[in-house]
């Protein structure tokens, strides 16, 4: 059966509003019934969709944001009922099953890569720029003003 451009954007914005954190209470089987599609063709769209189904694809959508919150600096404790988890136990087991760390070494692994806004660390500087600044002027040939590479900052020339 064709889907309607009409059922599409419904399945969007259902979507959408499984992505809503705010609004934890709000079920599966309730934003079918609002977006007036009945629950197992609702599921059975959605998968067919985005390839997921929407329970699965709401609990990717509150891990996403757990992530984001504990790289912030955010507490387990915290993060698992902002996101609408209600136990930190099978909230932490779920985390580990699904992004392959516990979240307390997630939390340290982000808060490690954090850096300055605009800095590289020295690990992830890329080498080749590092070695280009040794080059002679010859090797900027095939650039449209090699004049822009060898003139010394402030002169006219």
């Amino acid at each position: 059966m064709a889907l309607s451009d009409a059922e599409f954007t419904l399945i969007c914005r259902a979507r959408r509003k499984l992505c809503d954190l705010e609004e934890p209470s709000l079920t599966v089987a309730r934003i079918a019934r609002e977006s007036g599609i009945s629950y197992f063709h609702f599921i059975r769209r959605f998968q067919a969709i985005f390839g997921t189904t929407p329970h699965q694809y709401r609990i990717d959508a509150r891990l996403r944001e757990a992530r984001l919150q504990l790289a912030a600096g955010a507490s387990v404790t915290e993060a698992c009922f902002a996101t609408g988890f209600e136990s930190v136990g099978s909230f932490s087991e779920l985390f580990l099953r699904r992004v392959g760390v516990r979240p307390v070494e997630f939390r340290r692994l982000a808060r490690v890569q954090v850096t300055v806004p605009r800095t590289l660390p020295p690990a992830w500087f890329p080498g080749c720029l590092t070695l280009m600044r040794n080059l002679p002027a010859e090797a900027f040939r095939n650039f449209r003003d090699v004049a822009t590479f060898t003139r010394p900052v402030g002169s006219s020339q």
